[in-house]
C-alpha cells in the first residue's frame, strides 16, 4: 500500500526553535505512572512511539523541585543527577529513532501535596487548594525573593533536562500550575506588580519563559502548553479575552518557539482529557483555533484525540495548527504515524476514549489501555505492539467465544503462526461488548470489535465460525484441536447477588417480567411501566448508561447505588462531573449509600447502608457490635434493572476439566480459560488476559503468567542525592 498524497503534509519536517522535527506528529505530555523511578518502563514506552513514527515524544509532567512533589501520584522528576541518568535513557531511545525528546516542566504551587518531600510549596497567593481541599493543602505566598527562587528551580531543572538529552523544554501553563496561578484572577489576589492588572498577572509567566530562553534557548526549543480557556468563566481564563491576549503578549516577546494549545483546568481535568462518553474528537478546536492567527510562523500544536488523518490534514490546511498532538491515540496505537505513512489506515488501532488509561494513573497505578494490551509492557515483558515471535511448535488451537478476550487471543495466536479456529455462538463477533456499545454515548467503543475483526480477516491461518450455537464438552472433545481456549465471557446475575454482604436480594429474579438485566434488555425484553429503578452495585458505566437509556425512552428513572457516588468509577475516568450534569439534565433521581432489602412487582424496599454499621457506643461482649437497623423506605416502581454483579460463564470449562481423563484419547494437550470466563473484570484486563496467554503460549504453563522485570531501587545501590549532600542552590543571594 502507498500513502494517500493528501496526507503528505503530515510528514513534512518543521523547525521548532533550534530543533527540527521530522514530521508533524507530536506525542503530547501525558501521565503513565513510571516517572523517573522506572526508567526502563518510561524509556521503552516512549521509545516505542518514536519507533512508531512520532516526531516528538514527551515525558509525563515533570516536577522541577521537591517543593512540587506529586506523591503518591508518579510524575517524572528532575530534582537531581539520578533523575538525569534515568530520564536520559528515554532521550537515548527517542533519538535512536530520529525523534525529538520533550520534557514538561511542572511546579504545581498550591496543589502540591508534598507527601514525600514534606516541603512547603510556594504560590501566587496563600490559598487552600481547590483540588485537594480535604487534605489541607496550602502554599506560602511568594515575595520577590521567592519568585526568583522558583524561576531558578525551573532553570536548574532545564539544565538537568539538557544534560539528560532533552530537545524541547515545555513549561506547563495548564492544569493550574504556578504560571496559571499568577495569571488567573481566582488564584491571584496580589496587590503588587505581579497582581491586579492583566499585564501584572502575566509578568511571572513571561519572566519565567524569558529566563529559560536566556539559559537554554540557543540549544533547546523553549515551548509552553498553554490553557487558552480554563472553562471557568470570567474569573478564569477565557479564549475570547485574556486567553488570546496572553498569547499575543508572550508572542511579542519572541521567546516561545512553539505553542501547545489546550483547554480545561486542573479542577475539572475531564474537559481537557474528556472521555468519549461526553467529549468527542476535536471538541476543543473552537477554543484554540485563534492561536495560530496570532503567532504567525511560530508552530502550534493542537490536541483533541484525533485518529483520522483526514481530520489532521484539515486542521493544518485550515490554519488551526501546524502539528497534531496526541496522548491517548498514541497509547492505543504507537505506530499510528507509520500506518498513515504506509497507507495502512485499516490497521490503525483507534483510541475509543474510554479513559481507562487515565483511570489507572488516577488510582496511583500505571497506565493500561483497552485497545493496546502491550502498553507499559514494552520493557517489563518485552512486548512489541506490531511484532510477534513465531512459534516453534505450531499446532491447532480452538478458541471458543468471540468476545474481546477471545478475539484478541485468536489474533495474537494467528500472528504467531498457530492454526486457529475461532467459534462464536452468535452470528457476529463481539460477545457482551455488542450490548455495551448500544448504551448511550459509547458508540466509539465499537472499535474494540471492528479493529479485531479487520485483523482477523487478514490472517489466513485463522478460521472464523460464526453462528455455531453454544458448544458442549462433547463438541469440544470431538473437534480435533490440539489445544483449547475457553473465552465464553460472563453475564450480569439475575438474582441481585452483590458486594453488599455477598448475598442475593429477596424477590430479585430476572425470570420475572419486572426484573431485567442488560443482556435481556438488549435482546428485546420489554421494560414494563413508566417507573424504573436501576440497582447499581458495579459503579462503572453500565448502571448509569442504562439509566440514561431509560430516561431517553421517557421513563421516570431512579438509580440506586450502595456506593458513595453514582458511577463512582467515573471519578477515575474523568466522567464524574459530566455524569452529575447529565443526571440533572435528564431528571434522573439517584440515591447513594443505599441498597435493596427486597423487590416486588410494584416496589423496591430500600435501606441506608450505614444504618447497618457499628453502634456508636461501647461494644458488649457476646453481642454483635453492629446496629441492625430495620428502618426501610419503599419506592414504587414498575421495573428493576439489576446491575449488581457478574458471574463467569464457565460451565463449559468446568465440564471439560471434569473430563480431563478423556483429553489424551482426543489428542487434546491442554484447555485454558481467559477473560471474563476466568473472572469478570474490566474489558482492558480481559483483553490483556487473552493477549498474554497467546504471547506466552509456548511456555510450560501458559495459563499462568511468566515473571516480568520489576524496576526498583535496590538496597546499598548508588543513590542521588546522598544523605548530607547540600541543597541545590536556587535561593537568590542576600
Amino acid at each position: 500500500m502507498s500513502r494517500d498524497p493528501n496526507h503528505d503534509i503530515l510528514f513534512e519536517a518543521i523547525d521548532i526553535g533550534p530543533k527540527r522535527m521530522r514530521n508533524r506528529f507530536w506525542q503530547t505530555t501525558h501521565c503513565m505512572g513510571a516517572g523517573s523511578e522506572r526508567p526502563g518502563t518510561q524509556a521503552h514506552f516512549r521509545g516505542m512511539k518514536a519507533e512508531g513514527g512520532w516526531g516528538t515524544v514527551c515525558t509525563e509532567y515533570c516536577s522541577v523541585h521537591p517543593e512540587s512533589d506529586e506523591y503518591p501520584w508518579t510524575s517524572a522528576r528532575l530534582w537531581d543527577d539520578g533523575d538525569v541518568i534515568n530520564l536520559g535513557y528515554m532521550c537515548d531511545l527517542a533519538h535512536k529513532h530520529d525523534s525529538l525528546a520533550g520534557v514538561q516542566l511542572w511546579y504545581s504551587g498550591i496543589h502540591a501535596i508534598n507527601m514525600e518531600s514534606r516541603e512547603v510549596p510556594r504560590g501566587a497567593t496563600q490559598l487552600s487548594s481547590n483540588v485537594w481541599s480535604s487534605r489541607t493543602v496550602y502554599a506560602t505566598e511568594m515575595d520577590d525573593s521567592d519568585i526568583k527562587s522558583v524561576i531558578s528551580m525551573y532553570v536548574e531543572a532545564a539544565k538537568r533536562a539538557e544534560a539528560a538529552g532533552f530537545d524541547i523544554l515545555e513549561v506547563s501553563g495548564g492544569d493550574t500550575t504556578i504560571p496559571m496561578q499568577f495569571l488567573e484572577r481566582r488564584y491571584n489576589k496580589r496587590g503588587d506588580k505581579y497582581g491586579g492588572s492583566f499585564e501584572n498577572r502575566a509578568r511571572f509567566y513571561i519572566e519565567l519563559m524569558t529566563a529559560l530562553k536566556k539559559a537554554c534557548g540557543d540549544t533547546s526549543a523553549i515551548t509552553t502548553r498553554f490553557e487558552v480557556d480554563t472553562l471557568m468563566g470570567a474569573e478564569g481564563i477565557q479564549a475570547t479575552d485574556e486567553g488570546i491576549r496572553f498569547v499575543e503578549l508572550l508572542h511579542r516577546e519572541g521567546i516561545c518557539d512553539l505553542w501547545s494549545a489546550k483547554i480545561g483546568d486542573y479542577e475539572e481535568w475531564g474537559e481537557d482529557a474528556g472521555a468519549s462518553r461526553f467529549r468527542k474528537s476535536g471538541w476543543m478546536t473552537p477554543f484554540v483555533k485563534e492561536v495560530k492567527g496570532v503567532v504567525g510562523d511560530t508552530p502550534v500544536v493542537v490536541n483533541g484525540r484525533f485518529t483520522s488523518p483526514d481530520d489532521m490534514v484539515a486542521l493544518i490546511n485550515g490554519g488551526v495548527a501546524d502539528i497534531i498532538g496526541a496522548a491517548r491515540p498514541s497509547i492505543a496505537d504507537p505506530f499510528l504515524p507509520t500506518k498513515i505513512g504506509e497507507g495502512r489506515l485499516d490497521d490503525i488501532r483507534e483510541c475509543i476514549g474510554c479513559n481507562m488509561c487515565v483511570s489507572k494513573f488516577n488510582q496511583v497505578g500505571v497506565l493500561n489501555c483497552t485497545q493496546n494490551a502491550t502498553a507499559m509492557e514494552e520493557y517489563r515483558r518485552g512486548w512489541h505492539p506490531e511484532k510477534f515471535d513465531k512459534t516453534e511448535k505450531p499446532c491447532s488451537v480452538l478458541v471458543v467465544g468471540g468476545g474481546p478476550a477471545g478475539m484478541e487471543c485468536a489474533r495474537v495466536l494467528g500472528e504467531r503462526g498457530y492454526d486457529v479456529h475461532l467459534r462464536e455462538a452468535e452470528e457476529t463477533l463481539g460477545g457482551h461488548w455488542k450490548d455495551v456499545v448500544r448504551l448511550p454515548r459509547v458508540e466509539e467503543w465499537a472499535r474494540v470489535i471492528t479493529y479485531r475483526e479487520a485483523q482477523l480477516a487478514k490472517l489466513k491461518n485463522v478460521e472464523l465460525h460464526l453462528g455455531t450455537g453454544e458448544m458442549s464438552a462433547d463438541d469440544v472433545l470431538g473437534y480435533g484441536a490440539d489445544r483449547v481456549v475457553i473465552a465464553t465471557g460472563a453475564n450480569w446475575v439475575g438474582d441481585g447477588l452483590s458486594p453488599m454482604g455477598h448475598d442475593t436480594i429477596p424477590g430479585a429474579d430476572a425470570a420475572l417480567p419486572h426484573c431485567l438485566t442488560l443482556k435481556q434488555i438488549m435482546a428485546g425484553k420489554e421494560v414494563p411501566g413508566s417507573r424504573v429503578v436501576v440497582l447499581d452495585g458495579d459503579g462503572h458505566f453500565t448502571g448509569i448508561g442504562l439509566a440514561e437509556m431509560m430516561a431517553d425512552q421517557g421513563k421516570e428513572v431512579t438509580i440506586v447505588t450502595c456506593l458513595a457516588e453514582v458511577s463512582e468509577y467515573g471519578v477515575f475516568t474523568l466522567d464524574a462531573f459530566n455524569n452529575k450534569r447529565m443526571l440533572q439534565e435528564k431528571n434522573i433521581a439517584h440515591q447513594r449509600d443505599t441498597w435493596a432489602k427486597s423487590i416486588s412487582a410494584d416496589k423496591i424496599t430500600l435501606y441506608y447502608v450505614y444504618g447497618q454499621g457499628p453502634d456508636l457506643h461501647d461494644p458488649v461482649t457476646g453481642e454483635s457490635p453492629r446496629n441492625q437497623s430495620t428502618k426501610t423506605v419503599e419506592l414504587p416502581c414498575d421495573a428493576v434493572i439489576l446491575v449488581t454483579s457478574r458471574a463467569s460463564n464457565d460451565s463449559l470449562f468446568n465440564a471439560l476439566r471434569a473430563r480431563r481423563s478423556e483429553w489424551p484419547g482426543q489428542e487434546i494437550q491442554d484447555v485454558y480459560r481467559i477473560g471474563d470466563c476466568h473472572a469478570p473484570r474490566q474489558a482492558l484486563n480481559a483483553i490483556f488476559d487473552g493477549h498474554r496467554l497467546a504471547r506466552e503460549f509456548d511456555s510450560p504453563h501458559p495459563q499462568y503468567p511468566l515473571p516480568w522485570i520489576r524496576e526498583r531501587q535496590l538496597w546499598q545501590a548508588e543513590t542521588y542525592p546522598r544523605l548530607g549532600d547540600a541543597r541545590p542552590a536556587v535561593e537568590p543571594a542576600e
